[in-house]
Protein backbone atom coordinates (compact mmCIF):
# COMPACT_ATOMS: atom_id res chain seq x y z
CA UNK A 1 0.00 0.00 0.00
CA UNK A 2 1.23 3.54 -0.82
CA UNK A 3 3.35 5.26 1.72
CA UNK A 4 4.24 8.92 1.19
CA UNK A 5 6.11 11.47 3.31
CA UNK A 6 4.24 13.43 5.99
CA UNK A 7 4.73 16.45 4.42
CA UNK A 8 3.28 15.83 0.74
CA UNK A 9 -0.05 16.71 -0.06
CA UNK A 10 -1.74 13.59 -0.70
CA UNK A 11 -4.58 13.00 -2.88
CA UNK A 12 -8.14 13.08 -1.43
CA UNK A 13 -11.26 11.03 -1.89
CA UNK A 14 -14.65 13.39 -1.32
CA UNK A 15 -17.31 11.29 -0.72
CA UNK A 16 -20.93 12.76 -1.13
CA UNK A 17 -23.25 10.86 0.71
CA UNK A 18 -26.08 10.33 3.90
CA UNK A 19 -24.67 9.58 6.84
CA UNK A 20 -25.47 6.80 8.76
CA UNK A 21 -25.98 7.27 12.54
CA UNK A 22 -25.28 3.40 12.86
CA UNK A 23 -21.98 3.56 11.70
CA UNK A 24 -22.27 0.48 8.90
CA UNK A 25 -23.01 2.52 5.76
CA UNK A 26 -23.28 5.98 4.14
CA UNK A 27 -21.08 8.78 5.12
CA UNK A 28 -19.13 6.27 8.12
CA UNK A 29 -18.86 3.49 5.93
CA UNK A 30 -16.73 5.44 2.84
CA UNK A 31 -14.46 7.33 5.48
CA UNK A 32 -13.71 4.12 7.17
CA UNK A 33 -13.05 2.69 3.41
CA UNK A 34 -10.59 6.23 2.33
CA UNK A 35 -8.96 5.13 5.38
CA UNK A 36 -8.04 1.76 4.81
CA UNK A 37 -7.00 2.40 2.04
CA UNK A 38 -4.73 4.87 3.26
CA UNK A 39 -6.30 7.86 0.95
CA UNK A 40 -7.18 10.94 2.91
CA UNK A 41 -10.93 10.98 3.21
CA UNK A 42 -13.44 14.08 2.39
CA UNK A 43 -17.11 14.38 2.99
CA UNK A 44 -19.85 16.46 1.99
CA UNK A 45 -23.08 15.48 4.16
CA UNK A 46 -26.35 15.57 1.80
CA UNK A 47 -28.61 13.98 3.91
CA UNK A 48 -28.91 12.61 7.50
CA UNK A 49 -30.43 9.63 8.69
CA UNK A 50 -31.71 8.27 11.95
CA UNK A 51 -30.71 4.34 11.16
CA UNK A 52 -29.40 1.32 12.95
CA UNK A 53 -28.67 -2.44 12.12
CA UNK A 54 -32.24 -2.85 11.70
CA UNK A 55 -33.67 0.12 9.90
CA UNK A 56 -34.32 4.08 8.91
CA UNK A 57 -36.32 5.50 11.11
CA UNK A 58 -36.22 9.44 9.96
CA UNK A 59 -34.30 11.14 6.96
CA UNK A 60 -33.52 14.71 7.08
CA UNK A 61 -32.32 16.95 3.90
CA UNK A 62 -29.73 19.82 5.17
CA UNK A 63 -30.31 23.21 3.59
CA UNK A 64 -28.68 23.37 -0.48
CA UNK A 65 -27.26 26.41 0.36
CA UNK A 66 -25.13 24.46 3.31
CA UNK A 67 -24.35 20.93 0.78
CA UNK A 68 -22.90 23.84 -1.54
CA UNK A 69 -20.69 25.60 0.88
CA UNK A 70 -19.37 21.45 1.85
CA UNK A 71 -18.75 21.15 -1.64
CA UNK A 72 -17.11 24.43 -2.26
CA UNK A 73 -15.21 24.13 1.28
CA UNK A 74 -13.71 20.40 -0.01
CA UNK A 75 -12.62 21.46 -3.62
CA UNK A 76 -10.91 24.62 -2.16
CA UNK A 77 -8.35 22.77 -0.61
CA UNK A 78 -8.00 20.04 -1.46
CA UNK A 79 -6.58 17.89 -4.59
CA UNK A 80 -9.45 15.62 -4.64
CA UNK A 81 -8.45 12.87 -7.24
CA UNK A 82 -11.88 11.25 -6.95
CA UNK A 83 -15.57 11.45 -5.88
CA UNK A 84 -17.74 8.72 -4.70
CA UNK A 85 -21.71 9.69 -4.86
CA UNK A 86 -24.01 8.02 -2.47
CA UNK A 87 -27.26 8.75 -1.15
CA UNK A 88 -28.52 11.67 -3.11
CA UNK A 89 -32.49 11.96 -1.61
CA UNK A 90 -34.17 14.91 -3.85
CA UNK A 91 -33.83 15.90 -7.10
CA UNK A 92 -32.82 19.63 -5.92
CA UNK A 93 -29.93 17.95 -4.20
CA UNK A 94 -28.87 16.04 -7.21
CA UNK A 95 -28.51 19.12 -9.03
CA UNK A 96 -26.75 21.22 -6.51
CA UNK A 97 -24.06 18.32 -7.02
CA UNK A 98 -23.97 17.97 -11.09
CA UNK A 99 -23.37 22.01 -10.73
CA UNK A 100 -20.67 21.14 -8.49
CA UNK A 101 -19.20 18.82 -10.29
CA UNK A 102 -19.42 20.46 -13.91
CA UNK A 103 -17.69 23.45 -11.94
CA UNK A 104 -14.75 21.50 -10.46
CA UNK A 105 -14.17 18.42 -12.49
CA UNK A 106 -12.58 15.81 -10.57
CA UNK A 107 -11.00 13.58 -12.20
CA UNK A 108 -12.90 10.47 -11.40
CA UNK A 109 -16.59 10.31 -10.28
CA UNK A 110 -17.63 6.76 -8.60
CA UNK A 111 -21.93 7.11 -8.35
CA UNK A 112 -23.49 4.44 -6.40
CA UNK A 113 -27.16 4.97 -7.47
CA UNK A 114 -28.70 4.53 -3.88
CA UNK A 115 -32.11 4.28 -3.84
CA UNK A 116 -33.02 1.50 -1.05
CA UNK A 117 -31.54 0.54 2.11
CA UNK A 118 -31.16 -2.99 3.03
CA UNK A 119 -33.39 -2.78 5.38
CA UNK A 120 -36.23 -1.74 2.71
CA UNK A 121 -36.32 1.87 3.34
CA UNK A 122 -36.63 4.31 0.43
CA UNK A 123 -34.19 6.32 0.03
CA UNK A 124 -34.83 8.69 -2.99
CA UNK A 125 -37.51 10.78 -4.01
CA UNK A 126 -39.61 9.67 -7.00
CA UNK A 127 -39.11 13.02 -8.71
CA UNK A 128 -35.14 12.35 -7.89
CA UNK A 129 -34.94 9.10 -10.33
CA UNK A 130 -35.44 11.19 -13.80
CA UNK A 131 -32.94 13.97 -12.27
CA UNK A 132 -30.25 11.26 -11.28
CA UNK A 133 -30.55 9.56 -14.99
CA UNK A 134 -29.77 13.34 -17.08
CA UNK A 135 -27.48 15.08 -14.35
CA UNK A 136 -25.79 12.25 -13.02
CA UNK A 137 -25.31 9.47 -15.21
CA UNK A 138 -23.61 11.65 -17.58
CA UNK A 139 -20.94 12.60 -15.47
CA UNK A 140 -19.85 9.16 -14.01
CA UNK A 141 -16.67 7.80 -14.71
CA UNK A 142 -18.58 4.58 -13.16
CA UNK A 143 -21.76 3.44 -12.15
CA UNK A 144 -22.27 0.74 -9.12
CA UNK A 145 -25.66 -0.19 -9.14
CA UNK A 146 -27.20 -3.45 -7.69
CA UNK A 147 -30.10 -5.28 -9.84
CA UNK A 148 -32.71 -3.69 -7.73
CA UNK A 149 -31.11 -0.57 -8.88
CA UNK A 150 -30.25 -1.38 -11.95
CA UNK A 151 -33.43 -2.53 -12.76
CA UNK A 152 -35.30 1.09 -11.40
CA UNK A 153 -32.69 2.58 -13.92
CA UNK A 154 -33.45 0.96 -17.25
CA UNK A 155 -37.45 0.19 -16.48
CA UNK A 156 -37.09 -3.49 -16.01
CA UNK A 157 -36.24 -6.92 -14.36
CA UNK A 158 -32.56 -8.60 -14.37
CA UNK A 159 -33.17 -11.95 -13.69
CA UNK A 160 -30.39 -13.70 -14.68
CA UNK A 161 -26.55 -13.60 -15.77
CA UNK A 162 -27.24 -12.96 -19.29
CA UNK A 163 -29.84 -10.97 -18.04
CA UNK A 164 -27.11 -8.92 -16.27
CA UNK A 165 -24.54 -8.66 -19.35
CA UNK A 166 -27.42 -7.31 -21.21
CA UNK A 167 -28.26 -4.86 -19.27
CA UNK A 168 -24.29 -3.62 -19.13
CA UNK A 169 -24.76 -3.36 -22.54
CA UNK A 170 -28.17 -1.34 -22.56
CA UNK A 171 -26.15 1.19 -19.83
CA UNK A 172 -23.48 1.81 -22.30
CA UNK A 173 -25.86 2.51 -25.51
CA UNK A 174 -27.11 4.64 -23.18
CA UNK A 175 -23.95 6.61 -22.95
CA UNK A 176 -22.51 5.41 -19.14
CA UNK A 177 -18.73 5.19 -19.65
CA UNK A 178 -18.38 2.47 -17.30
CA UNK A 179 -20.91 -0.04 -15.33
CA UNK A 180 -19.88 -2.21 -12.34
CA UNK A 181 -23.03 -3.91 -11.87
CA UNK A 182 -23.26 -6.30 -8.50
CA UNK A 183 -24.99 -9.46 -9.28
CA UNK A 184 -25.35 -10.23 -5.45
CA UNK A 185 -29.11 -10.27 -5.20
CA UNK A 186 -29.44 -12.97 -7.84
CA UNK A 187 -29.24 -15.01 -4.67
CA UNK A 188 -28.07 -18.30 -6.58
CA UNK A 189 -25.52 -20.07 -6.93
CA UNK A 190 -22.47 -20.63 -5.20
CA UNK A 191 -20.51 -17.81 -6.62
CA UNK A 192 -21.64 -13.81 -6.86
CA UNK A 193 -20.65 -12.59 -9.94
CA UNK A 194 -20.27 -8.93 -10.55
CA UNK A 195 -19.65 -7.47 -14.25
CA UNK A 196 -17.41 -4.84 -15.00
CA UNK A 197 -18.35 -2.96 -18.36
CA UNK A 198 -17.25 -0.33 -20.51
CA UNK A 199 -15.80 0.47 -24.26
CA UNK A 200 -12.82 -1.84 -23.93
CA UNK A 201 -15.57 -4.88 -23.09
CA UNK A 202 -16.64 -7.14 -20.31
CA UNK A 203 -14.84 -9.02 -17.37
CA UNK A 204 -16.87 -11.00 -14.40
CA UNK A 205 -15.52 -10.53 -11.02
CA UNK A 206 -16.26 -13.83 -9.18
CA UNK A 207 -16.31 -14.79 -5.69
CA UNK A 208 -17.66 -17.00 -3.27
CA UNK A 209 -21.18 -16.36 -2.00
CA UNK A 210 -21.10 -15.89 2.03
CA UNK A 211 -24.16 -16.73 4.26
CA UNK A 212 -24.54 -13.98 5.48
CA UNK A 213 -26.87 -10.37 5.28
CA UNK A 214 -24.37 -7.52 5.67
CA UNK A 215 -25.14 -3.53 5.86
CA UNK A 216 -22.97 -1.20 3.65
CA UNK A 217 -21.29 -3.20 1.36
CA UNK A 218 -22.63 -0.97 -1.56
CA UNK A 219 -21.29 2.13 0.22
CA UNK A 220 -18.15 0.46 0.88
CA UNK A 221 -17.27 -1.08 -3.00
CA UNK A 222 -17.63 2.34 -4.65
CA UNK A 223 -15.81 4.53 -1.95
CA UNK A 224 -12.88 1.42 -2.68
CA UNK A 225 -13.24 2.21 -6.18
CA UNK A 226 -12.89 5.69 -5.74
CA UNK A 227 -9.84 5.24 -3.01
CA UNK A 228 -8.13 2.51 -5.81
CA UNK A 229 -8.61 5.88 -8.56
CA UNK A 230 -7.10 7.89 -6.55
CA UNK A 231 -4.01 5.32 -5.67
CA UNK A 232 -3.41 5.72 -9.53
CA UNK A 233 -5.12 2.28 -10.70
CA UNK A 234 -6.98 1.80 -13.90
CA UNK A 235 -10.71 1.66 -13.22
CA UNK A 236 -10.67 -1.73 -14.05
CA UNK A 237 -8.29 -2.75 -11.24
CA UNK A 238 -10.09 -0.59 -9.57
CA UNK A 239 -13.04 -1.88 -9.74
CA UNK A 240 -11.96 -5.51 -9.26
CA UNK A 241 -9.62 -4.60 -5.97
CA UNK A 242 -12.65 -3.32 -4.57
CA UNK A 243 -15.04 -6.07 -4.93
CA UNK A 244 -11.89 -8.23 -3.30
CA UNK A 245 -11.38 -5.63 -0.76
CA UNK A 246 -15.58 -5.79 0.38
CA UNK A 247 -14.99 -10.27 0.29
CA UNK A 248 -12.23 -9.77 2.78
CA UNK A 249 -14.45 -7.07 4.97
CA UNK A 250 -17.47 -9.75 5.13
CA UNK A 251 -15.60 -12.69 5.74
CA UNK A 252 -14.53 -10.44 8.96
CA UNK A 253 -17.30 -8.57 9.56
CA UNK A 254 -19.13 -8.62 13.17
CA UNK A 255 -22.51 -7.42 14.63
CA UNK A 256 -22.39 -4.59 16.52
CA UNK A 257 -25.91 -4.09 16.88
CA UNK A 258 -29.31 -6.59 18.19
CA UNK A 259 -30.04 -7.83 14.33
CA UNK A 260 -28.49 -10.38 12.36
CA UNK A 261 -27.11 -7.78 10.29
CA UNK A 262 -23.46 -7.82 9.24
CA UNK A 263 -21.15 -3.97 9.38
CA UNK A 264 -17.82 -5.11 7.15
CA UNK A 265 -14.49 -5.00 8.77
CA UNK A 266 -12.58 -2.23 7.09
CA UNK A 267 -9.56 -2.30 9.26
CA UNK A 268 -9.03 -6.30 9.06
CA UNK A 269 -9.57 -6.49 5.14
CA UNK A 270 -7.09 -4.16 4.83
CA UNK A 271 -4.57 -5.79 6.87
CA UNK A 272 -4.52 -9.01 4.65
Amino acid sequence: MRRMSPHAQPRSALTIAGSDSGGGAGIQADLKTFAAHRVHGLSAIAALTAQHTRGVSEVHVPPIDFLRAQLDACFDDFEIGAVKLGMLATAEVIHAVADALEAYRPPFVVLDPVMVATSGAKLLADDALDALRTRLLPLASVITPNLPEAELLLGHAIQDRDAMHAASSEFLDHGVRAVLLKGGHLGDGDDVVDIHADAYGYSDIIHVRLPVEAHGTGCTLASAVAANLCLGQSLLAACIAASDYVHRALQSGYRPGRSDILVLDHFGAASR
